[in-house]
Order: structure tokens, then sequence, then C-alpha cells
């Protein structure tokens, strides 16, 4: 039993680990469709080269996506959108030209001089010849506005939404009863005031002056509104009445006919009997064994996932340390195959539409592009398991996902992005293209449908990739622009580093262009180790006298403190650093760099003092050791070197090519010699590589050259 909680206590969180990938598993297999695999693989265009195909039951044949695109369009077409009639506005309308009639009128009575009106009165009958004519044209015009109320009035854009569909017709509701009207036996709202105007300035040709100018002052605009009203909602459900009301299928295949001879080749209406044969057979064979296609479906995918273990077991072991890194990767995994599923049982969709390129981008923009190749491919591959024609779905998009991950170099650069997605697209389509000519030996045949499904995916590609910052959010992950952003030297820390303390800044520098170089040679992240070294000696600001590259020739702090006082203010830069850095909310990987850039090494040069003074004592040497932990990456480790390198030939009397490869070589051998580089995944290969980095830019640096012999 002690064995047992000793063994938990050791390995608990391998343990605690192992169960994401087994809830992603359980995952993706809930998700998955269940169906079962049909047993032959076709390609259209080909010879069947399996036996004699007899139908083992009888099925229905399935219309192709371009059959069932081209019946709903024909549907349609001939559709008439439906419009419902407001029986209040007439009585409304009528009610605001009374009263803006008789307004209007009373204004129009008091403008008139008291010298027209003195003329006027000679014809006593004049005044009241007007009033009649007042309300001979009041009652007109109600009698208009009531026909046009009959005919209908459509708001023009309501009108727009009719004129989208092909039909010259509407359907109005009235009283619950459906009724077909060609649009033009009804008004548009501009019509129907024209038509009003038109009518009333032909009855007032002949009338008293006094009317005529009343009435062409008159504004009929307010007095017309809509009774036609679009009914979107009755619209829509109709519409999706009749789509689905559409027929699947065009035909059935009897128990026992023959479907496909041997050799026999597979095209046309061959290709689309084997395809409803091949669906109808996978939905009967999970209904019938249920159990079993589930079981069958959780171990394939198991083998899929155990295969990315142990990838990331032999290769990225970092990443299996890193809680955040796989739920990461398994979400975005489990999250395609999910949203594929949904696609393929929707019958309406492309499963092309799905941009699976966008998995290598989001890894590569994290990680390395072994590391995104290989996920993209679990991903494929198991939405491959399940989707239509497999080897075509994995070809095309293993394909574009190379382009993706090739074409991705610096993605933290402007336009980059939008070039990659466009190779990306011509990659999709030159691979669609190809497969129709070898299916159908013509490229007439292509579907274009399909390729307007690549297009969209190219937009959703782009689309997609702003969520980037979300996931350095969420995740605590670190992107190139997000890298680039921190590396600049006008951030305010940078410049505050630069101010304070102008030595410690400068070495900074120097560190950075080192590790930059030797981070690149061994295929490290060199924008990380760039930004690492730009802030890894931050906590020197709280003190910069006390370090050899702020102090004036004429001062030295440390003349005045015994030893250890003087080791104590050099090793405490890498506390105070790290306070700095979560002052400052620097991400955690830069944190890294801060408390690993020393290890657990020993102050030397205080320590060789202390040692010299007190040589009979050497109790309190844990005093002179910096508090680690030592480097656990390529990254860490690199600026380690750069660190020790950068400061130690400062201190060149002499430059010369023998003595800077002597100084590259014994520090970082001495490095090696105290298992400074133990915990990170480093090999002998990198380290030489390093060396031979430092040694090239310590000589541009120096200017140094090599010394000739001498001519006797």
């Amino acid at each position: 039993m002690r064995k047992i909680i000793r063994f938990f206590q050791i390995y608990y969180r391998g343990i605690f680990r192992s169960f994401y990938f087994l809830f992603a598993i359980i995952l993706i297999v809930f998700f998955l469709p269940r169906e079962g695999q049909f047993k032959y693989e076709f390609q259209k265009g080909k010879p069947w080269i399996h036996e004699d195909l007899v139908s083992p039951f009888d099925f229905p044949i399935y219309k192709t996506e371009a059959e069932l695109f081209e019946e709903r369009n024909s549907i349609l077409k001939d559709f008439k959108p439906f419009f419902t009639n407001d029986s209040t506005v007439i009585n409304a309308s009528i009610n605001q030209f009374k009263s803006d009639f008789n307004k209007e009128w009373s204004v129009f009575q008091s403008k008139r001089s008291i010298a027209q009106i003195k003329v006027q009165r000679k014809d006593l009958g004049y005044e009241l010849k007007l009033s009649e004519s007042k309300a001979k044209f009041e009652l007109k015009i109600i009698d208009y506005i009531k026909f046009i109320y009959d005919k209908g009035v459509i708001d023009p854009s309501d009108l727009l939404t009719v004129s989208s569909q092909p039909s010259l017709s509407i359907t109005l509701l009235i009283n619950s009863k459906a009724v077909e009207t060609e649009i033009g036996e009804v008004f548009t709202l501009p019509k129907a005031i024209d038509y009003l105007q038109q009518k009333v300035l032909q009855d007032t040709e002949k009338s008293i002056p006094e009317m005529l100018q009343f009435l062409n002052k008159f504004d009929f605009h307010k007095i017309i509104s809509p009774n036609l009203l679009y009914d979107e909602r009755t619209t829509e459900k109709v519409k999706r009445e009749i789509l689905s009301n559409i027929s699947l299928t065009k035909g059935m295949v009897q128990a026992g006919e023959r479907v496909i001879s041997h050799e026999e080749v597979i095209k046309g209406d061959r290709y689309q009997v084997l395809e409803s044969l091949r669906k109808e057979y996978e939905r009967r064979l999970g209904q019938e064994n249920g159990f079993m296609i589930i079981l069958g479906q959780f171990l394939i995918v198991s083998i899929l996932v155990f295969m990315l273990y142990l990838f990331l077991l032999n290769f990225r072991i970092e990443i299996l340390s890193d809680d955040s890194k796989i739920l990461f990767i398994l979400i975005l995994i489990s999250f395609m195959v999910i949203l594929s599923s949904f696609v393929l049982k929707s019958n309406t969709i492309s499963l092309y539409v799905v941009p699976f390129t966008i998995v290598p981008i989001f890894i590569r923009a994290f990680y390395d592009a072994r590391l995104a190749l290989f996920i993209h491919l679990v991903t494929i591959f198991l939405v491959g398991f399940f989707a239509p024609n497999g080897f075509e779905f994995v070809l095309i998009n293993f394909i574009a996902g190379v382009v993706a991950i090739a074409s991705l170099t610096n993605l933290y650069r402007s336009g980059n992005l939008f070039y990659t997605v466009f190779l990306v697209l011509l990659s999709y389509l030159a691979i669609y293209l190809s497969l129709v000519i070898v299916q159908e030996g013509t490229l007439l045949a292509i579907n274009w449908f399909t390729l307007a499904w690549f297009v969209v995916n190219a937009l959703l590609l782009l689309a997609l990739y702003q969520l980037v910052y979300l996931i350095e959010k969420i995740f605590g992950f670190l992107s190139d622009a997000t890298l680039i952003e921190l590396s600049d030297t006008n951030q305010d820390l940078l410049r505050k580093l630069a101010e304070l303390a102008p030595g410690t800044f400068q070495h900074s520098l120097q560190v950075a262009n080192l590790a930059e170089a030797a981070a690149y040679k061994i295929g490290a992240n060199p924008l990380l180790v760039r930004a690492g070294a730009l802030y890894h000696d931050i906590g020197k600001m709280n003190n910069p006298f006390y370090f050899i590259e702020n102090q004036p020739p004429d001062f030295n702090p440390h003349q005045n403190i015994d030893y250890e006082e003087s080791a104590t203010i050099i090793i405490k830069h890498v506390t105070e650093g790290l306070q700095i850095a979560r002052k400052n909310k620097l991400p955690l990987q830069l944190v890294d760099f801060i408390r690993m850039h020393h290890g657990t090494n020993k102050v030397k040069y205080f320590y060789r003092l202390y040692k010299d003074k007190y040589t009979e004592t050497i109790e309190d040497d844990l005093k002179f050791i910096y508090p680690g932990p030592r480097p656990n990456s390529k990254e860490t480790v690199v600026l380690m070197m750069a660190d020790s390198v950068e400061a130690a030939s400062r201190s060149f009397k002499k430059i010369t090519f023998q003595a800077i490869d002597d100084l590259v070589e014994g520090i970082i051998d001495n490095l090696q010699a105290e298992d400074q580089f133990n915990d990170a995944n480093i090999t002998f290969r990198d380290i030489t590589t390093i060396k031979s980095v430092f040694k090239k830019k310590l000589l541009n640096i120096y200017h140094a050259r090599v010394e000739y012999p001498e001519e006797k």
C-alpha cells in the first residue's frame, strides 16, 4: 500500500495529465457520426477494382448537391413573398388628410389680401362658389385615396426585398386567405403620391384659380403611407416548408440488383448510385451495430491520440509538463473534429468549408513547424476517418496544411497572412482541379459549388486568425507579434532600464544579439530569446552602481562593504528583477529568463576573494550561490551562455582570435561541468553550434584579427 501511495506521489502529475487525453478521446467519440464504414474504396473516374457489387438491400438513390441546388432555385424562382393588408391605414390617412386639408385651407384664406377680397365681393356668389369647390375637391381626393388603398401601397424598402426574388408576383393575406397579385397592379409609395397629385391637377385645370393655387401648394406626402406590409415571418415559414418537402432521392435500387461490375469505370450516375449505397450502408450499420461501431471509433481515436502523446514525449517533452499547452492542443483538435461532424450531419454545407489549415497556423504561431505538421496530420486523419472520400479529403488538406506551414515563416510581418491564405486557396484549387481531370478526364465537370466552398474557407481563415490574440490571453502564450512588440526598446520598462542603468542596457542589447543569432542556428525561438535577453537584468535598476558595467572609472561601492554583502547585492538583482517583472505584468515566459539566467552558479569573483581571505572556514558558501533554478529550455540555456560570454568579453585587454576562442570554450565548458544544462533539452551538437556562433559574433564586435606569423 505504501508503495502504491509513493508511486502516486511521484507520478501523480503525469497520471492527472493523462486524463486530459482520455477526456479528449471520449469527447471526440461522443460527437462522431454513429455510422459504420463502407468496406469498399472507390474514386470517381477510376475503374471498380473489386468484384461485381450486388445490392444487399433496397436503397434510394440520393440526388447530388448540384441537383438539389438547381431544384431549390427552381422552386424559389416561382415563390411569391407574402404581404399583409393593414386595414387601419386607410382610415388614418383619410383622417390625416381632412385635418391637414382644413388647416391648410384656413391658413390659405387668411393670407389672401384684403384688396383681393374686396374686388371679389363685387361678385356676391364668388366666395360661396369657392367654398363649394373646396368641399367638392375634398370629397374627390378622399375617393382617390380610397382607390389607391384598394389597389394597395408597398413601401419601396419592402419592394427591394420583393425584387430580390425572380418572381413578379406577391401573395396578399386578406382575411386569412392568400391571394396572388401582380406587382404591377399595386402602387409603390412614390407612384401612389404621383398618381394622387396628377389626378388632382387634372381636376383643377378648369377650376377657380384660387383653388388651383391652393392645391398646387398642398403636401400629399404626409397623406399616403404603405398598407401592404412585407410579412417576413410567414414568407420564411412557407419557404422552409416548401424546401423541406423537396425529395432528397430520385429512384430506388432493389436488393439483389447489380450495382457495378468489376473493372467498370465509375462515372456519372453510377458514381451517384455507389455514393447512395455507401450512405445507406453506413447508416444501417450504425443502427444495427451501434455499440460495436462506438467501440471501433474509440479504438481508432485512441490510437491516433496516443501517437500524438508519443510524439510529444519523444520530441516536445516540455509540452507534456505544461497543463495549458496540453489543453490548447487537445481543445484545438477536438473542436475541429466536432465542428466537422456537425457540418457533415447538416447535409447542406460542404466539409471543404471548414478551415483545417487554421490548426497548423495556430500551432505554428506558438510552437514550431514540425509540431504544427504532426498535429495537422492527426486532425485530418481523425476527420478523414468519417469524411466522404476520405483519401481525397486527406490529400487536399494535407497539401494545404504543408503550404500554410511553409509560407508562415514570418507571421508577424504585415501582409504575410494574406500571402499565406492566398497560397492555401491556390493549393486547394490546384489539387481539386487535378482530381477533376483524373476522375472526369475534362475540366467541364468542375463543381463550381466546391470552388465556392474553398473561397469561403479562405475567408474564414483570415477571420479566425484574429483569435491568436484571444488564445494568448487565455492560455498565456506568446506569439511572434507579441514578442516583437515586447522587444521594442521604446517599451516603458526598457526605457527606464536605459535611463537608470545605461551600462546594463547596452550589455542586454549585446546579449540579445548573441543569443538571437545562436537560437536561430539551433532551431530555438530567436524572438523569445531576444525578448528574454532584453529583460533578464532589469533587477539591476534598483542598485545600478553595484554592477561594473554601470560604474564610473573612479567609483566602486564594493570597496566599502564585505564580500558576503557584495555577493548578496549581486544575487539580489535576480529576485528584484522578478518583483519588477511581476509589477509590470511581464509574461511568465520572460520571467523564466530572469530566474534562470544565472542558474545555480556562484558569484565567483567575490566567492574567490572570500575564500582567499577566510581559508579556514567555508561554511557560508551558500551565500554566494544564485537561487536558480537552472535553465530548462534551449532558449534559457542560450541566454545563460550569451550572458556569461558577453560579460567576460568586456575584460579583454588584448583582442585576438585565440583569446576569443579560449574565452568562449572555457566559459561554456565550465557551465556544462557545473551541470547548468542538465534540465534543458539541448544536445552536444547544439552547444558546439552555439560556441561557433558566439566566436564569430565576438570577432565581428571587437574586430579581432587572426595573428599571422611574422616573416623571418
